[in-house]
């Protein structure tokens, strides 16, 4: 289509990146915003979440005694995923100074595995999800993600890419350089992205599984990410009183430039009342007809 003389077609490819598309018609102040706040590190906002821990245990325990094996960092995931639906805001990005909405849903974690020698090693990974996904197809996505990489000669794309790379003196900081340069411009190749870490929706790290308390973790200036989510290790729940249940924080840091106030808190909402409910996490999230359950043969290793 053509428009006072400029092809509109081929506008909208440039403003397409490999993995978004970028946002028009924003109101002033939102468009403005990304530019008063160009970097990452100025829009963090963060939130702690105190979780009901006990009911998370008890379902485990109760699929569990059915023979299917759900770890905490799926239900995480899985009510975050869930939540999202209602407010897909949640899934844009800044790059640029430019608002993009991204065309996929992907979460990257880290997972701990050891060495030759014995000492412990991390390696990152990330899966992507689907509206018609579950919790119990995202728990086996992050049990089949975690089974091919947790070996110790086990090396996925993005270790062996990053060895490759810092096996030529001079060449990694000329390629964070070009990639960063690239990404900013809307460049880098789709390859690429796939392979890093930090083009995501969302990471997330498991600090409860070595015993450590949740931090507020910074979200990454290189990459698209925009939402950090930090589980800790649980703690008595003084928020109720009762010092003899279990709570489990979860350090949030957030990018305020992708929505408002009012937006992320309406998220908030939605991701509270899926973990009061996680039996809402057990059909698809497009509403579409359930699946069958998971065979207990099937069922994904426990979480440590």
């Amino acid at each position: 289509m053509v428009y006072d003389g400029y092809n509109t077609d081929r506008i909208e490819e440039l403003l397409m990146r490999p993995d978004g598309k970028r946002v028009k018609d924003l109101p002033p102040i939102v468009a403005a915003i990304p530019y008063i706040m160009p970097k990452r590190y100025d829009a963090w906002n963060t939130i702690t979440e105190n979780i009901d821990e006990e009911g998370i245990k008890a379902y485990i325990r109760e699929k569990r005694r059915a023979g299917i094996r759900i770890n905490h960092m799926a239900v995480i995931i899985a009510a975050y995923y869930k939540a999202y639906q209602t407010n897909p805001k949640l899934n844009w990005f800044v790059v640029n100074s430019h608002l993009y909405e991204r065309n996929h849903f992907c979460v990257s974690f880290v997972i701990l595995k050891k060495r030759a020698d014995g000492s412990p090693d991390e390696t990152t990974l990330k899966i992507y999800l689907e509206p018609k996904d579950t919790i119990f197809t995202i728990n086996q996505k992050i049990a089949d993600a975690i089974a091919v990489n947790s070996q110790t000669e086990q090396k996925n794309s993005t270790d062996k890419f990053a060895k490759m790379m810092f096996s030529i003196p001079g060449l990694p900081k000329f390629v964070i350089w070009l990639a960063y340069h690239l990404d900013k411009h809307g460049l880098l190749p789709r390859k690429i992205i796939d392979l890093s870490p930090f083009h995501t929706s969302m990471f997330i790290t498991n600090l409860a599984s070595i015993k450590t308390s949740y931090i507020h973790h910074h979200c990454y200036e290189f990459g698209t990410t925009s939402v950090f989510v930090c589980m800790g290790k649980p703690v008595p729940n003084y928020m109720n009183g009762d010092l003899t249940k279990k709570m489990m924080p979860l350090g949030i840091v957030m990018d305020e430039r992708i929505c408002t106030g009012y937006e992320y808190a309406a998220f908030c909402h939605d991701f509270r009342r899926c973990l009061r409910d996680l039996t809402c996490l057990e059909t698809p999230f497009d509403g579409s007809a359930p699946a069958e359950m998971p065979q207990a043969e099937e069922a994904a290793p426990a979480e440590a």
